[in-house]
C-alpha cells in the first residue's frame, strides 16, 4: 500500500513537472529571484519526487560516470555534505578543488580554472559568500567560461554551475526551507497568507553573509505570505532582493513590510526565523580592507561591528518574545548553527529552551537540502527532466540490497 502511494504521489509530481516549462537544461542556478516561477516550482516537484522515491528505497542513480566539483570558498557542513550527498545519490563521484595547492595560488585565471576542472564534470557547486560584490561575480564568470568551452567544443559537455551560497543569494537553503515550510503546513497552496518573520538576531560574531535573509524574503514573496523583514536600524539588506520582494508580493497577492522590532514582527507570526547578518556597509568595507591587506583597520572595524551588534542583544529568540506570535507557537527556522544562549555562545540568536525544542525540526528543515541540490542538477543536466523521473520512478532498481 505504502509503495502504491509513493508511485501515486511521485507520478502526480511528474505530470506537474510535465506542465511546468523550463530552459535549465545546459545551465546554472544562481540567483534565486532572477529565476522564472517555473524554475522554482520545477526545483520544488523534482526535490519532493527525488526525497519519495529515495525513501521509498528506490536507486536515482543517472550517471554511470562524471565528476561533482566543489568550490569551498568558506566553511560548511551542511551545504558542503549536501552538495556531496546529491551528486553521490545520482551517481557522481565528488571532488573538491582546494585552491591554495591548485594553480589558483600561481595566479590561474578563472577561465582557466573553470574549464581545467570541467572534462569530465557535470556539475559545479559554489560557496563564496565571504566578500559583498565579488561571490555572485566569481560564479557567473565561471557558468560563463564553461559555456565558452562547451561552445568552442573544449568541453564534451556543459557542467551546470550550482551556487552553494554567494554574498547575495543562498538557493539552496531558501528552497529547502520552503520545502520545509511545504511538508509542514501540507503543501504549497497553504503557505498563502501565513505570516513569516525574517528577522535580524545578535550574535557575537560580525561578519555574517546577508545571502540567508536576501534569499527567504526573495522566495517566500512569491507564494502569497506575508513576510516581515525585521532588523536594527543600520542593519539593511541589498536593494536588490528587497526590491524583488516587493515586487513579488504584489504579484502573488502576499504583503512584505520592513519593520525594526523583532516584537513587531513576531507578532502573530506563524513562522519565525530568526538570524544574525552583517551590516551591508560593514560586509562593503570588509571586503575593501581584506583585499588590501589592511590588517589593523580591518581589526577596528571588527571591533567597531562587535560593539554594535552589542547594542541590540534584546534581539533573542526567548520564551517570551515567542509569547507575540500566533497562538505562542510559531515554527521556528534556521539555517543552522545558530548562536544557542547558555550553548554555543553566552548570549545569542536564540534560547536554549526555544531551540531545544525545535531542534529536530530544524534537522528536518536541513534535510531537504540534499535532495533540492540533486534536483537543481537533474534540471540542468537533462533535456527532459520528467521523462527522467518517470524512468527512475519505474525503472526496478532498489537503492541498497534487501
Amino acid at each position: 500500500m505504502a509503495e502504491t502511494m509513493t508511485q501515486d504521489k511521485v507520478q502526480q509530481l511528474i505530470a506537474a513537472l510535465e506542465q511546468t516549462p523550463t530552459n535549465l537544461h545546459n545551465g546554472s542556478f544562481l540567483i534565486t529571484w532572477r529565476n522564472p516561477a517555473e524554475h522554482i516550482r520545477a526545483v520544488l516537484l523534482v526535490a519532493e519526487a527525488l526525497q519519495r522515491l529515495n525513501r521509498a528505497g528506490k536507486s536515482v542513480r543517472l550517471f554511470d560516470t562524471g565528476l561533482g566539483i566543489s568550490i569551498f570558498r568558506d566553511k560548511s557542513t551542511r551545504t558542503r555534505y549536501s552538495f556531496r550527498s546529491a551528486c553521490n545519490m545520482l551517481g557522481l563521484m565528488t571532488e573538491e578543488l582546494d585552491e591554495s595547492t591548485s594553480q589558483v595560488s600561481h595566479g590561474e585565471t578563472v577561465r582557466e580554472t573553470a574549464s581545467m576542472i570541467s572534462f569530465l564534470s557535470e556539475v559545479i557547486g559554489i560557496r563564496d559568500d565571504m566578500f559583498l560584490g565579488e561571490g555572485n561575480r566569481y560564479q557567473a564568470e565561471v557558468a560563463e567560461s564553461v559555456q565558452e568551452s562547451f561552445e568552442a567544443g573544449v568541453l564534451a559537455q556543459r557542467p551546470s554551475v550550482v551556487n552553494l551560497q554567494c554574498d547575495l543569494d543562498h538557493p539552496t537553503q531558501a528552497l529547502a526551507d520552503l520545502r520545509h515550510l511545504i511538508d509542514h503546513y501540507g503543501g504549497v497552496e497553504n503557505l498563502r497568507g501565513k505570516r513569516i518573520a525574517m528577522t535580524w538576531a545578535y550574535s557575537p560574531s560580525y561578519g555574517k553573509p546577508l545571502s540567508v535573509p536576501q534569499g527567504i524574503i526573495g522566495l517566500m514573496s512569491r507564494f502569497g505570505m506575508d513576510v516581515s523583514l525585521a532588523y536594527p536600524e543600520g542593519y539593511d539588506l541589498v536593494d536588490e532582493p528587497v526590491e524583488a520582494a516587493r515586487r513579488f508580493a504584489t504579484e502573488s497577492g502576499g504583503k512584505f513590510e520592513v519593520v525594526h522590532s523583532m516584537a513587531e514582527a513576531f507578532k502573530g507570526a506563524d513562522i519565525v526565523y530568526p538570524k544574525s547578518w552583517a551590516p551591508m556597509h560593514v560586509m562593503q568595507k570588509r571586503t575593501e580592507l581584506l583585499r588590501g591587506g589592511r590588517a589593523a583597520e580591518l581589526k577596528e572595524l571588527e571591533l567597531a561591528a562587535l560593539a554594535e551588534n552589542a547594542r541590540h542583544k534584546d534581539w533573542e529568540c526567548t520564551e517570551e518574545m515567542m509569547k507575540h506570535t500566533r497562538d505562542g507557537k510559531a515554527l521556528y527556522c534556521h539555517c543552522l548553527p545558530a548562536d544557542i544562549t547558555d550553548v554555543s555562545c553566552k548570549e545569542g540568536e536564540v534560547s536554549a529552551s526555544v531551540f531545544e525544542r525545535y531542534r529536530l525540526d530544524t534537522y528536518r528543515e536541513a534535510g531537504h537540502k540534499p535532495f533540492v541540490i540533486a534536483a537543481m542538477i537533474l534540471l540542468t543536466r537533462f533535456a527532459d527532466p520528467a521523462g527522467t523521473l518517470r524512468h527512475l520512478a519505474t525503472r526496478d532498481m532498489p537503492r541498497r540490497l534487501a
